[in-house]
C-alpha cells in the first residue's frame, strides 16, 4: 500500500485535496504512473463543481472525484506483460482524475516524443477535443471560420483552423484579455459578441457571406444564435461546447432548415475508437499530431499557461475561478512534489 492525494468536490462548491491508502499492485498489462501536471479544465469541472445539469455530479451526487482528465507523468513500475513501456518513460493520462499516482493499462497509455516539456504535454488529451471540433467542419483551403469562445478549447482550435487552411480565422469572447490571446495565437480578428454591430462585422469581415465553419465553444444557447445569424449559406458549425442547459428557443426552420446549415455534434465520446478517418481520428493520432506540430514550432501552448499551482490549495483555486469576472484560461497542476 503507498500514499495518493486526490482533489475531490466535497460537496456543491466546495473543494479540496484528500490523502488516503492506494493499492498500487500491478496485473500483468498495468503500469503505475507518477503525475507531473495535469490540466484544469475549467469549463467541465466548474460545470460540476455547480452540480450544472447534464454533469457526473448532477447525476451522482457529492462527493465527487470524477474531474481532470488531461495529465503527463512519468512510469514508475510496470507490470510482466507490459512491453512498449519502461520505468522512466513520459506518458500521457487521460479520464484519471486529478491525483498524484494511477495504475493504468498499457494501452491507455501513450508515450510523450522525447523533448517535449511535461508541462506543455499535459495538454495533449484536452487538446485533442479541439482537434476534433475543427477536423468536423472539413474546412477546405481558403474558408473562413469563427471559433466562438477563446477559453482552452478555443485558444487551440482557432490554432488548428489556422493550420487547416482556414483564411481568415476570426474569434469571439467576452474578454479583452483572452481576445488579445487570440490575436497572438493567430486569429485574424477577435471581436467582442456583445458589440450591437457584432453580427455585421462578422459577415462584413468574411466577404459578405460569414464564416463558412464555427466552432462554438461556449456551451451557451445566446452564443449558437449568433451563429447561426452571422454563418455562411449552408455553412457547418461543429459544437464543441458543452450545452448543459438550452434555456433558449431557437427558430430551427429560419436559421438551420432554410438554410441548409450543418449542426455537428463534436463530444469526444463519438471519436472512433481505432482506425481515424476523415473528419474524425483516434484520440492517440490527434496526440500524434499535436506533439508533431508542437515539436515543430507550429503549434503554441506556453502562452496559453496562465499559472501552475498545488493541488493543495485546489479549494482556494475552484473558489477564485468560480467567482472570478475574467478568469484565467490555462492553470495546471503541479504534483512534482508529492510522493
Amino acid at each position: 500500500m503507498m500514499k495518493v492525494s486526490q482533489i475531490f468536490f466535497d460537496a456543491k462548491e466546495q473543494a479540496s485535496l484528500h490523502t488516503e491508502e492506494f493499492d498500487a499492485t500491478l496485473a500483468p498489462t498495468q503500469v503505475l504512473v507518477k503525475a507531473d501536471y495535469d490540466v484544469l479544465s475549467a469549463g467541465t469541472e466548474l460545470a460540476n463543481y455547480h452540480a450544472l445539469p447534464n454533469t457526473g455530479a448532477a447525476r451522482g451526487g457529492f462527493p465527487f472525484s470524477d474531474i481532470g482528465y488531461s495529465v503527463s507523468g512519468h512510469v514508475v513500475e510496470v507490470g510482466p506483460a507490459v512491453s512498449t513501456l519502461r520505468p522512466g518513460d513520459p506518458v500521457v493520462v487521460r479520464w484519471a482524475g486529478h491525483r498524484s499516482w494511477f495504475v493504468q493499462e498499457e494501452k491507455n497509455l501513450f508515450r510523450i516524443p522525447t523533448g517535449v516539456d511535461q508541462r506543455l504535454a499535459a495538454f495533449a488529451h484536452l487538446a485533442s477535443f479541439s482537434f476534433l471540433g475543427v477536423r468536423k467542419l472539413q474546412l477546405q483551403l481558403g474558408e473562413s471560420a469563427m471559433v466562438a469562445g477563446v477559453g482552452l478549447l478555443g485558444l487551440f482550435a482557432l490554432q488548428i483552423a489556422q493550420l487547416s487552411g482556414a483564411c481568415p480565422v476570426l474569434a469571439s469572447d467576452f474578454s479583452p484579455e483572452r481576445r488579445e490571446l487570440a490575436l497572438k495565437l493567430g486569429a485574424d480578428y477577435a471581436l467582442d459578441p456583445r458589440e450591437p454591430d457584432f453580427v455585421k462585422k462578422v459577415v462584413d469581415l468574411t466577404d459578405g457571406r460569414g464564416p463558412d465553419g464555427v466552432v462554438e465553444v461556449t456551451g451557451f444557447i445566446p452564443a449558437l444564435q449568433q451563429a447561426l445569424e452571422y454563418i455562411a449559406w449552408q455553412g457547418r458549425i461543429s459544437l464543441l461546447g458543452c450545452t448543459r442547459i438550452s434555456d433558449q428557443p431557437i427558430d430551427f426552420y429560419k436559421y438551420v432548415h432554410y438554410r441548409g446549415v450543418s449542426l455537428i455534434g463534436c463530444h469526444t465520446m463519438t471519436r472512433p475508437g481505432t482506425d481515424s478517418r476523415p473528419g474524425q481520428w483516434t484520440e492517440f493520432d490527434d496526440y500524434r499530431t499535436f506533439f508533431k506540430l508542437l515539436l515543430a514550432g507550429k503549434l503554441q501552448v506556453e502562452p496559453i499557461i496562465h499559472e501552475i499551482v498545488s493541488p493543495r490549495d485546489a479549494g482556494a483555486v475552484y473558489d477564485r475561478l468560480a467567482h472570478a469576472k475574467n478568469p484565467p484560461v490555462g492553470i495546471l497542476f503541479d504534483w512534482t512534489d508529492f510522493d
